[in-house]
């Protein structure tokens, strides 16, 4: 029987569906995605629109406080030396040139021709002005305005000397389009952005032309990005190269061209674009790129100047005029070409634009801050009335008392005095700081930090506090001429050696310098001489806490200790703090609060803060005036008698030398009818030293006050002082003609009483000879 065939399996139904069956899933589900995409696109959009409109509705940037120096006065008489103007005019951007162009000046032997910039100051524009004069005898003569107003005073554009920044030390010089130098908005425009007007924040065209001319040429040789992109990378996005981030960067540029109008936009542009480094510190904004690359305003721009600006937004580091000075040439040449090619500039004007130089200045006219050790005493006195946060951001104009000349001859002074001690034996380690006031107002003209002026570290002038030595010594002796019924610059004093013996057995045997006793001397021989047995007997009689109580209404703040050897000097000050307390000598007796700031404006120029001179009269003046002659004494025939063979004596200087033990610290204070000075010398590590106040900081604070112009002192004469002619060896009063004689100021009443007969002294009896003679 045969076998039956095996049945047909049954077919299994297709895995695949059919077209129809599809659709029925397929489009819903994209429509689902999309619709999700949808209001994620929208979610991201309403996103994203908040951050845009925020931050371009609020603060658009955080713009740091310039600090300047005070202006420059230039009036017949004003004193300023030809080498100090010149520095003063560098300081603030100003070119040696042919004195026509704004911002030039010109020298001809001892002719000047200055064609000012102008300045916004509180109180009125200074406008811009052609200015002719000469400097003879280290003072202006016959000033003259040959173009813009005339006036008698002249304020030259302050110097900017620093500022204070944002944490993230962006720093920039805010414009309006109507600072604008001719060409310039064509010139970006022609360059950067064609379209910018026509389009709606993204150009599909300049993108699909960039791609094009990239993969022709095989690298990215051309960017799409209109200049509403580029905004938006710098002022809300990172600069990573991601689909995401581009895109944002797209979404945004749309949004914020929805809200805000193109002149807003470009403004800001203009502002926030990034132009360059300099140290830490960016540059942002082509207002301070032309201060920084130029040293002039943006107004004041000339075409090849505005080419070399537009052509860095490309490669700021690339570019870099001053360390790729070819390249740069070549970059704006090629703008300049652009500007042929596109009618704004004829083939001539461009030519001759294309041979100009760079015109690059050698080092930034805005820089670091350019007196690290002074801002930092501008700081700390902003600090009472100003928080950081606003002083970083608000760009607020600080307007200091700082005079560049003046610093600059005090740091030179201590660097060059450091070097010349260095190269008696010195093992390079010495430091020094200096600080210098206007005698009568307390505004400090100049600080110096440290030998090396620039090193933004530790601030010796404020911060070193260290014994002052024999610089107490004045106020020992004006404790003591308050009471002019018991002591008189005459009064005889005890230069004897004796012992304290304290309570817990402790004995503290005072000694002089040199080691010798002298018997009594008169007061005034022991201030002049500084002998320290004499100053402990009187301080000891009068009391340490009259001695205290001085140095605290003249300003000092830190505790002072009330042991007697305080009355050497065993009390520590910072150089600032001493000045402030020499301050009430030099000016009779006022405590007069060190300033460094005039004034504070805000970013449009109104006045914030004034910062007038205030004084409050907190010694005896007629006390005070005994010390000042002492103090001139001292200058003529004692411990400071040196500073002399560096200046004239007309000046008439009073002054104090101050040493401590082994030399560790040397110090020197005085004044001259102009300035008030106060120097220090020592180490760091508080390791002795072979100098004296005389040998080390006498030497440094000579060197500085003999560069610069000043007037000698001529301390005025208070009521109830009278001068007398004394017997310098008997302390009686004498006539002028007598020997010894010595005119010596007295409080009214305190004089002596006797009289020396000097009918028998060797001066009258030859004058006595002299006209029998002739008779």
């Amino acid at each position: 029987m045969k076998k039956s065939a095996p049945a047909k399996k049954k077919s299994r139904k297709s895995a695949k569906k059919s077209p129809v069956a599809r659709k029925r899933w397929f489009w819903p589900l994209v429509l689902r995605l999309t619709l999700v995409g949808a209001v994620l696109l929208a979610g991201w959009m309403v996103y994203l629109d908040a951050v845009v409109t925020e931050r371009f509705e609020g603060r658009r940037f955080e713009v740091p406080s310039r600090v300047y120096a005070r202006p420059l006065e230039l009036y017949d008489g004003a004193s300023v030396s030809r080498s100090a103007l010149e520095r003063e005019l560098a300081l603030a951007g100003y070119r040696q040139g042919d004195g026509q162009r704004v911002g030039s000046y010109q020298r001809s032997g001892q002719n000047y021709v200055i064609s000012t910039r102008g300045f916004e100051f509180s109180d009125g524009d200074e406008p811009r002005r052609r200015l002719a004069f000469r400097i003879a005898g280290d003072q202006v003569q016959g000033l003259r305005t040959l173009s813009g107003p005339s006036s008698p005073i002249v304020r030259l554009e302050p110097a900017q000397i620093g500022g204070i920044y944002p944490a993230h030390r962006e720093d920039r010089v805010l414009i309006q389009l109507s600072d604008l130098p001719p060409l310039f908005e064509q010139t970006l425009l022609a360059v950067e952005d064609r379209d910018f007007y026509d389009h709606f924040g993204v150009a599909p065209l300049s993108i699909a032309r960039a791609m094009w001319v990239n993969l022709r040429a095989g690298r990215v040789v051309q960017g799409g990005s209109t200049l509403t992109q580029q905004l938006i990378k710098n002022f809300y996005l990172t600069r990573e190269q991601t689909l995401v981030r581009k895109g944002n960067e797209a979404l945004m540029a749309i949004l914020l061209e929805l809200h805000y109008d193109k002149r807003d936009i470009l403004e800001t542009y203009l502002n926030e674009v990034y132009l360059g480094q300099a140290g830490v510190r960016s540059i942002h904004g082509f207002g301070l790129a032309s201060q920084f690359y130029f040293g002039e305003s943006l107004a004041d721009l000339r075409a090849h100047q505005v080419a070399l600006l537009v052509g860095m937004v490309k490669g700021p580091s690339y570019y870099n005029p001053r360390r790729h000075p070819e390249r740069a040439r070549q970059r704006r040449n090629l703008v300049l070409d652009v500007l042929v090619q596109q009618g704004l500039l004829s083939e001539e004007a461009g030519a001759d634009a294309k041979a100009r130089p760079l015109g690059v200045t050698s080092k930034p006219s805005f820089s670091e801050n350019r007196y690290p050790a002074y801002i930092d005493l501008v700081r700390r006195h902003l600090a009472r009335d100003y928080r950081d946060e606003d002083l970083q951001s608000e760009g607020l104009r600080i307007f200091t008392t700082l005079d560049p000349a003046i610093q600059d001859s005090a740091e030179r002074s201590v660097r060059e005095t450091l070097k010349e001690l260095d190269g008696r034996g010195g093992d390079g380690k010495l430091e020094s700081a200096m600080v210098v006031t206007n005698r009568n107002s307390g505004e400090v003209l100049a600080l110096v930090g440290g030998r090396d002026p620039r090193f933004a570290g530790f601030n010796r002038a404020l911060d070193a506090r260290r014994p002052i030595g024999s610089l107490i010594k004045p106020f020992v002796y004006l404790a003591a001429l308050q009471q002019p019924e018991r002591y008189t610059l005459i009064s005889p004093v005890q230069d004897k050696s004796f012992a304290l013996v304290f309570d817990n057995g402790q004995r503290w045997e005072p000694r002089n310098y040199d080691r010798k006793e002298r018997g009594e001397v008169p007061l005034h021989l022991a201030l002049s001489r500084s002998y320290n047995l004499p100053t402990v007997r009187v301080g000891l009689d009068v009391g340490v806490e009259s001695v205290t109580d001085i140095l605290q209404n003249l300003g000092v703040t830190e505790s002072i200790s009330q042991y007697p050897s305080m009355l050497l000097g065993a009390v520590s000050m910072t150089p600032v703090t001493v000045a402030q307390t020499y301050q009430g000598l030099a000016t009779g007796g006022f405590n007069t609060p060190l300033r460094t700031i005039r004034q504070v404006t805000d970013a449009g120029g109104e006045a914030l803060s004034r910062y007038n001179l205030a004084v409050d009269q907190v010694l005896d003046p007629a006390a005070t005036h005994l010390v000042q002659y002492a103090m001139q004494e001292t200058m003529q025939e004692g411990t400071g008698r040196s500073a002399y063979r560096w200046l004239p004596r007309e000046l008439s200087l009073a002054g104090k030398t101050g040493t401590t033990d082994d030399g560790r610290d040397s110090w020197f204070a005085g004044f001259s009818g102009d300035l008030l000075a106060v120097s220090w010398v020592g180490r760091d590590d508080n390791g002795a030293t072979s100098l004296t106040g005389a040998s080390g900081a006498l030497p440094v604070w000579s060197e500085f006050m003999s560069q610069v112009p000043q007037h000698g002192f001529q301390p005025v004469v208070p009521d109830g002082v009278q001068y007398h002619w004394v017997n310098a060896e008997t302390g009686a009063l004498t006539a002028e003609s007598c020997d010894n004689a010595r005119l010596i100021p007295f409080i009214a009443g305190s004089e002596p009483e006797r009289q020396d007969d000097c009918a028998g002294s060797l001066s009258n009896r030859l004058r006595g000879w002299f006209e029998g003679l002739f008779q």
